[in-house]
């Protein structure tokens, strides 16, 4: 068998194996897919910041760690004889072939901008989202919010229906409802649309919003001056 697809074997007897009723990993029989879910999304930002390391061990790992996530998903769906881990193979292998004619299909393109047109028509023909409103639902419904605020921006202004506005009115109508005690939900609107705002006046000045907040996080720890070291509770798995 050929080395890439043994070490894949390996991977899917190993969390078989973790998964069994017999011999298996109590923690692991106790997940469901629900319950994986903060592993999921955890992992895959410790891949990102793994990229940015540029530390090929690192991204290796954390690979394996996202990886694993995949892999037992598709064995908890398994166990309830909802899917396999081949058919979620087999998914992604023939959405890739559908949305990429150019390559598998032979036709003709002339740019990227013409692949990204193609890729969308596809994409919307395969889900049935057709109209922006329901592209914006989904963003908003799926994504991280500053990454969801990105993409609803960029969507909305490549259309012509949203012009980025001035965060004053929507900083003086936060300062108003904190200061009038108005309701928690009301306070939390008003504290959503300055957020909004902030991130569309970043992307009129080409700014990322995701990695402005992300350098931030990093600078107030910094100048906290304090150790972490040995502070944080050990992660449950």
């Amino acid at each position: 068998m050929d080395a890439k697809l043994s070490a894949l074997q390996q991977l899917l007897e190993v969390v078989a194996q973790l998964r069994s009723p017999v011999g298996g990993c109590p923690w692991d029989l106790a997940q469901t897919s629900e319950s994986l879910i903060p592993y999921i999304i955890e992992e895959a930002y410790e891949v990102v910041d793994a990229i940015k390391s540029k530390d090929p061990k690192a991204i290796a790992e954390e690979l394996g760690d996202l990886l694993l996530q995949v892999v037992l998903q598709a064995q908890i769906a398994e166990d309830s004889n909802q899917f396999a881990i081949a058919e979620v193979a087999q998914s992604i292998s023939q959405k890739l072939i559908r949305r990429h004619p150019h390559v598998f299909a032979g036709l003709n393109v002339e740019n990227m901008a013409e692949i990204h047109q193609n890729w969308e028509q596809i994409k919307a023909t395969e889900t049935g989202v057709h109209k922006l409103g329901d592209k914006l639902h989904r963003y908003a419904r799926t994504l991280p919010p500053i990454i969801a605020t990105t993409k609803i921006i960029n969507k909305t202004q490549i259309a012509d229906v949203y012009e980025p506005a001035d965060i004053e009115p929507s900083w003086r109508q936060l300062q108003k409802s904190l200061l009038n005690n108005t309701s928690k939900d009301q306070q939390q609107e008003e504290l959503g649309d300055l957020l909004f705002d902030l991130v569309a006046l970043g992307q009129k000045y080409n700014l990322d919003a995701f990695a402005a907040l992300q350098g931030a996080n990093h600078r107030f720890i910094e100048n906290l001056h304090i150790d972490t070291e040995d502070q944080e509770e050990p992660d449950q798995k």
